[in-house]
């Protein structure tokens, strides 16, 4: 059975660490079942993977749906190595506006899940190849997203002059967002 870490303080968040049998072919894990997670009672539909690769020192987020099109995630790296991070971002939570970090790398081979009203994203610190089940289709209009270098996150991305998207450096900051929105359901 994997180990599952529940996240203190952010609730929702639970890192996993799947068994890993090596030999002398090479190794064996389940990367992914379905009971890791209905065993602490998250029920999720995964109905999209996506798979990305990025160059060491480029920074994807802070990226989330808005409802009705809200994801759930489970991402993993299946080479190199990154910093994952997620914001939480629900208008109820006592820790909205906190973040949470995390390496995953292939070989840890630790996967992470990141329920609905969190912002997510990832800096490379080696190259990877990223790949997470959404729990809802990507859909454009409902596509948001904070400023990744917000002052007011202070989130040590640890990689010096990242490589970021143009849409990713005009995501509003987590106070124009709070106040534009009031926070996700």
């Amino acid at each position: 059975m994997a180990e599952l870490r529940k996240i203190p303080n952010l609730d929702g968040l639970v890192e996993i660490f799947p068994r890993v049998f090596h030999d002398d072919r090479g190794y064996f894990l389940e990367s992914f079942r379905e009971d890791w997670l209905t065993n602490l009672g998250i029920e999720e539909r995964w109905v999209q993977d996506n798979q990305s690769f990025s160059q060491k020192g480029t920074v994807r987020g802070l990226h989330f749906q808005h409802e009705p099109h809200a994801q759930a995630k489970l991402v993993r790296v299946v080479s190199g190595k990154v910093l994952d991070v997620v914001v939480d971002l629900r208008k109820d939570s006592p820790t909205f506006g906190k973040y949470f970090s995390t390496v995953l790398d292939s070989e840890r081979f630790n996967l992470f899940y990141v329920p609905k009203g969190f912002a997510h994203g990832f800096a490379v610190l080696e190259d990877a190849v990223f790949v997470y089940k959404c729990s809802n289709y990507y859909n454009r209009e409902s596509e948001g997203g904070i400023l990744w270098n917000d002052p007011a996150l202070a989130i040590d991305w640890g990689v010096s002059d990242p490589i970021i998207s143009e849409k990713d450096k005009l995501w509003p900051s987590i106070q124009e967002f709070k106040e534009q929105t009031g926070g996700l359901s």
